[in-house]
C-alpha cells in the first residue's frame, strides 16, 4: 500500500447537511485550517455541483463562485476543486469557476452514464484543469461493469476515476472489488468516495486503499449527505497509524474538526434509523433531508419514503420522485384510514 492523496469535500458534500448555507467567513476559516494541516485538495461547490443552486436541489445562501473565490484566496498550498454534474453544470459555469480559482474539476455521472461526460472532460482539459471522474451509486453495478465505464472516462481525458458509494451501501469487500477492477483496467489513478450510512465509511476507505486506491475523500466531522462521509481527521489518524500518512498534520486536523467545523454544524451526521435505511435500500444519500422534510409536511414516515425510493432504484437527478412517493404514500395512508373508520 502507498499513501493516498486525500481530498476534503466538507465545503461541497457538507453543503447538503447545512442546506447549502455556507458563508464566505466559514469557507475561509475551513480552508485556512485544512490548508495549514496539509490537506492537498479542497472541494468547494454547492452540494450538487456547479449551478446546483435551484428549486430542485436547494438554493445557496452565497453564490458558489464567491465561495470558490474566497477559498482560493485563503489557500496557500491546497488546490481548490469543484464538482460538475453534466446536465446541471455547463461550460459557462465551469469557465467562471476557473476564472474564480479552481484547479481541479470532478465530473460526476450515474455509474451507468459515463458516456455523457465526454464533452465535459474535453472542456476541462482545454481549460488546463486536472479532471477527475466520479461514478456515482457504484453499488448498483458489478466491478467489471464499472471498469468499462471508467475506461470511457479515461479515454475522454480523466486523470483519475473514483468509485463513489453515494448511498453508503457498500461493504468492505464490495468497495475493494470495485477499486481493484478499476485499478487493473486503467492506466490512470483510481479514487474512492465513501458515505457512512452503514457505519462503514472508514472501513470501506481503508479497504479501497488496500485494493490500490490512489485518492480518497473525507469531510471534517463526517459532515455530508445521509449519515455523512468518512471523517477526514479519522482518515488522517488511521493512515498515520498504518505508516501511510501522506503529509497530513493529524493534531491540526483534530483541532480543525473540533474548533472550526463542529461549531458551524447544525447536527452531527450519524447512522441513525433513516440514514441506515438509505444504506440498506441503496438510496442516494442526499435524499435523506428531503425525505425527512416532506415526511413531516405530509405525515408520512421518512423510512417508508426511503424504502420505496430504494425499491424504485432512484438515482441522482430524480429528486422530484421524493415528492411523488411521499404523496402516494400519504394518499395510501388516507385511504386506509378511511376504510378502517368505515369498517
Amino acid at each position: 500500500m502507498k499513501p493516498p492523496r486525500v481530498t476534503d469535500t466538507t465545503l461541497r458534500d457538507g453543503s447538503h447537511a447545512v442546506r447549502h448555507q455556507f458563508t464566505r467567513e466559514q469557507v475561509r476559516n475551513v480552508v485556512t485550517a485544512l490548508d495549514k494541516a496539509g490537506v492537498p485538495v479542497l472541494e468547494v461547490t454547492h452540494g450538487d455541483g456547479l449551478s446546483g443552486s435551484s428549486i430542485q436541489y436547494g438554493f445557496s445562501r452565497v453564490n458558489e463562485m464567491d465561495l470558490i473565490e474566497e477559498a482560493r484566496s485563503a489557500a496557500t498550498n491546497a488546490r481548490i476543486a469543484a464538482l460538475l454534474l453534466p446536465g446541471i453544470g455547463t461550460r459557462k459555469e465551469l469557465k467562471e469557476a476557473v476564472e474564480r480559482g479552481i484547479q481541479v474539476v470532478r465530473i460526476a455521472t450515474q455509474c451507468t452514464e459515463a458516456d455523457i461526460s465526454q464533452q465535459h472532460f474535453g472542456m476541462a482539459k482545454e481549460m488546463g484543469l486536472e479532471a477527475v471522474g466520479f461514478l456515482m451509486m457504484a453499488h448498483m453495478r458489478p466491478p467489471e461493469f464499472l471498469a468499462e465505464q471508467a475506461l470511457l472516462m479515461e479515454r475522454y481525458g480523466a486523470d483519475c476515476v473514483y468509485v463513489v458509494d453515494s448511498a453508503g451501501a457498500l461493504l468492505p469487500d464490495g468497495a475493494a472489488a470495485r477499486v481493484r477492477a478499476l485499478r487493473q483496467a486503467l492506466k490512470i489513478q483510481v479514487g474512492f468516495h465513501a458515505h457512512n450510512n452503514l457505519g462503514l465509511a472508514i472501513g470501506n476507505t481503508l479497504a479501497a486503499i488496500e485494493a490500490g486506491a490512489d485518492q480518497v475523500d473525507g469531510t471534517m466531522r463526517g459532515l455530508g449527505a445521509g449519515a455523512g462521509n468518512a471523517p477526514t481527521e479519522l482518515i488522517a489518524t488511521t493512515l498515520d497509524k498504518l505508516g501511510l500518512n501522506p503529509g497530513l498534520d493529524v493534531f491540526a486536523l483534530l483541532d480543525a474538526a473540533e474548533f472550526v467545523v463542529a461549531p458551524m454544524m447544525p447536527f452531527q451526521p450519524i447512522p441513525d434509523r433513516d440514514s441506515i435505511a438509505i444504506g440498506y435500500a441503496g438510496v442516494y444519500s442526499t435524499f435523506l433531508l428531503h425525505a425527512k422534510r416532506l415526511g413531516q409536511q405530509y405525515g408520512v414516515d421518512p423510512l417508508q419514503i426511503l424504502v420505496e425510493l430504494g425499491r424504485r432504484k432512484t438515482v441522482a437527478g430524480q429528486e422530484d420522485w421524493i415528492l411523488d412517493v411521499t404523496l402516494e404514500l400519504a394518499q395510501r395512508q388516507h385511504s386506509t384510514g378511511k376504510e378502517a373508520a368505515s369498517a
